[in-house]
């Protein structure tokens, strides 16, 4: 079944899945801010656009463009500001 998710009055949107790695989303968020909570491990990749992304425990802020990824550990907290519209896929374990 495919779950619709809409998040931050509707400027990110993603349909959720289950496939046999596991469950996944695949989405899309306006230009701006936003900060996510995790509660299982998640792999962040970006299909087109761009995403700059503070990951936890860190300061520095850095960019994913188009075919790169970066990994959240579970029960944490990551910002990303996205560049434009950017697609993403996103695995969790």
């Amino acid at each position: 079944m495919i779950s619709v998710n809409e998040y931050f009055n509707a400027t990110v949107k993603s349909l959720g899945y289950s496939s046999k790695n596991g469950k996944s989303t695949i989405g899309v968020m306006e230009d701006g801010e936003y900060e996510f909570g995790t509660s299982s491990h998640e792999k962040m990749t970006v299909i087109e656009g761009e995403l700059i992304a503070q990951l936890p425990n860190t300061t520095d802020w850095k960019s994913f463009k188009a075919g790169e990824s970066f990994e959240v550990e579970a029960n944490s907290s990551f910002k990303v500001k996205s560049v434009g519209q950017t697609s993403y896929l996103c695995t969790y374990n």
